[in-house]
């Protein structure tokens, strides 16, 4: 069952039509027409779970279980090892009922090596299966995520969300690496965040909607229940980022996905509060409509574009960045505000 899922997931993404809105549209940055910088000055690396990485970009969780996921994970795997950037994989919980399925997920840390692979169960997960997922991939952290919307739009999907919070504190507590709680495309509030802080957690992945919608994806599998009016639920990938720095903890990793395409998403991300990116989607349509090689080339042209925009906003690496000014319109102004 787990394994058609999987791939069906993979397949009715790509049937997707709706298209969400992660608001960096509504962020406005300044142009400075004396950077006083070279193009050869610009620096794009940074530190992330205590490694050197080349650009501020995460492959993100997408899947894993069997032979057609195996082969996406490997390609996957190796755009990562390519750029030196971090990779998570999909959620384990098939790996860790089926023998048959773990290798789709091996792969990866076979091909990255000593770089930075992340290991993914759902809220639900016990500390024992959270350990043994760590293991399957010897992984640098392991991704919570959060999905009640998703599992809502399954028919077979969980109905029941008490103690997943009682469950993140243990794993958090009894976990020998850090603990990343990640949304699946819907957003984390600044509650929501502020809740998982008090116990313990200190990297969220806020995934906010604009991105991969699993209500759409869920509904494809569904004819018989028109879930379209929920199709634009969620809290926009800008704003969640906005709200969660807006906190004021210091010592916790903000990591924008959800919707993040451009250069400028990736920069703008950072600006207004993030210390890292993500993206899933995206990064598979290139690797399923272009392959490998197309693929590779969207990657290189993203970091080269961020490298032009670091120039033009007179930022000569990711902590100047960050202390850029900008202002917020539009939809994103009123929501702020409102």
């Amino acid at each position: 069952m787990r394994k058609y899922r999987k791939q069906e997931h993979i397949e009715n993404y790509l049937r997707t039509s709706y298209v969400g809105n992660p608001l960096f549209d509504d962020v406005f940055l300044y142009n400075n027409s004396l950077p006083e910088i070279d193009f050869s000055e610009i620096d794009t690396s940074t530190v992330f779970l205590d490694k050197k990485i080349n650009f501020p970009l995460m492959i993100n969780a997408m899947t894993g279980g069997n032979e057609f996921s195996e082969d996406i994970n490997r390609d996957l795997a190796g755009v990562a090892n390519e750029f030196r950037i971090p990779m998570a994989v999909g959620s384990e919980k098939i790996a860790l009922e089926d023998e048959d399925a773990r290798e789709s997920f091996e792969i990866v840390r076979e091909i990255i090596k000593d770089g930075i692979v992340l290991s993914n169960l759902s809220g639900e997960a016990t500390v024992e299966e959270a350990k043994r997922a760590v293991d399957l991939v010897r992984a640098d952290a392991i991704q919570i995520h959060l999905n009640p919307a998703q599992e809502l739009a399954q028919p077979e999907g969980n109905r029941k969300f008490r103690n997943i919070l009682q469950n993140i504190d243990l794993i958090v507590a009894h976990m020998d690496v850090p603990v990343i709680v990640k949304e699946v495309g819907f957003g984390l509030s600044k509650d929501v965040i502020k809740t998982l802080y008090n116990i313990g957690v200190r990297s969220v992945d806020v995934s906010g909607s604009g991105g991969t919608n699993f209500i759409e994806i869920e509904n494809l599998r569904n004819v018989d229940n028109d879930l379209s009016e929920l199709y634009s639920w969620g809290i926009p990938t800008a704003l969640s980022v906005i709200e969660a720095k807006k906190l004021g903890l210091n010592d916790l990793e903000i990591i924008s996905s959800g919707g993040v395409k451009t250069a400028s998403d990736i920069i703008k991300s950072l600006v207004i509060g993030a210390d890292m990116t993500a993206i899933s989607g995206e990064i598979l349509s290139y690797i399923i409509h272009g392959g490998y090689d197309y693929t590779l080339e969207y990657i290189s042209n993203l970091i080269y574009k961020t490298k032009m925009i670091m120039l033009l906003l007179g930022a000569k690496n990711l902590g100047e960045v960050k202390a850029q000014k900008y202002k917020v319109t539009g939809k994103l102004k009123d929501l702020l505000e409102g």
